[in-house]
């Protein structure tokens, strides 16, 4: 399930970094864990976007000025889901770089139909490679158009399905069928203005800081609707519980796609009407940081 997390933001103005999702990732593994439940505290199968709303850029970073963000959270597992929201709500002021927020309800995504063949953008980065310890391969530049993207894509992503435990052999193997097809029209495209979509990200595991290429692009994927469902609800790629890969399909209508959402807990469980949500900024528009010419990452190697 995927839900829409939407705070208020007290500090009009406030920014965070271009880059932000270890901001994200840190905040809410520490919620997990403040939250005492140890089966929540290893557990992998979430995904999140950057934080959505109304944004300026600065050679600080995005200076944030609607009164509403949001934040898109998945996972297939209910019990996880209510167990984060609940010590979201239990956190009334929340501090994320100079942001001060306060969470004030949730919507659920109405999950569309998925087919053998959709396409998605990314509604936060995707990283196709896993670094190691002092040493920067994960930053290794790989074109979208080639096979070794695919393939690397589809072994991290079988890989995360088989460790999963939720299917069965015979199913494993008529998973084989699996391609990504990036848009290179809308790489080229940007390439010729000189714009990238492809970048540096700063990630955090095990409290080494680690730096990953992330990439930004809408691409076609060719795959099994049980794929197709898995990497719609826990992300594709590497990092997926940090904050990359989270997807959404490219040619949705966001307004018509969410209810309210009523999480399990004890006493006011805050929401609001599908009148009265907040809609933030489309998927497939690019994010305002990526125009900022402070960026030192490369387009290419």
């Amino acid at each position: 399930m995927r839900i829409r997390l939407i705070f208020s933001l007290k500090n009009k103005g406030a920014y965070l970094p271009f880059h932000h999702q270890y901001i994200l990732a840190q905040f809410l593994k520490g919620l997990i864990v403040k939250g005492g439940q140890e089966a929540f505290f290893n557990y992998n199968y979430f995904n999140f976007s950057g934080l959505k709303g109304q944004t300026k850029v600065s050679r600080s970073g995005l200076h944030y000025y609607s009164s509403l963000v949001t934040l898109v959270v998945s996972a297939p597992d209910e019990s996880f889901i209510d167990y984060l929201l609940e010590q979201v709500f239990k956190t009334p002021k929340i501090e994320l770089g100079n942001l001060i927020l306060s969470p004030e309800y949730t919507e659920k995504e109405i999950e569309p139909p998925l087919e053998t063949s959709n396409k998605f953008v990314c509604i936060s980065p995707l990283v196709l490679l896993m670094p190691t310890f002092d040493d920067e391969s994960g930053k290794r530049f790989i074109n979208p158009d080639t096979d070794e993207f695919s393939d690397l894509l589809y072994e991290s992503t079988l890989t995360r399905m088989e460790k999963s435990g939720w299917f069965n052999q015979e199913q494993m193997e008529s998973f084989y069928k699996f391609q990504v097809v990036p848009d290179m029209n809308y790489v080229n495209k940007l390439r010729e203005q000189q714009k990238k979509f492809a970048r540096i990200y700063s990630v955090y595991d095990m409290d080494v800081k680690y730096e990953v290429r992330g990439y930004t692009l809408p691409f076609t994927l060719y795959a099994a609707e049980e794929v197709q469902d898995f990497v719609f609800k826990c992300g594709l790629g590497a990092f997926t519980h940090k904050g990359f890969g989270m997807l959404d399909l490219a040619n949705n209508m966001p307004s018509q796609r969410t209810e309210p959402y009523k999480f399990k807990r004890e006493g006011f469980i805050p929401y609001r009407s599908q009148s009265q949500s907040h809609e933030p900024r489309r998927n497939d528009e690019r994010a305002e940081g990526d125009k900022d010419s402070s960026d030192s990452s490369e387009l290419e190697d």
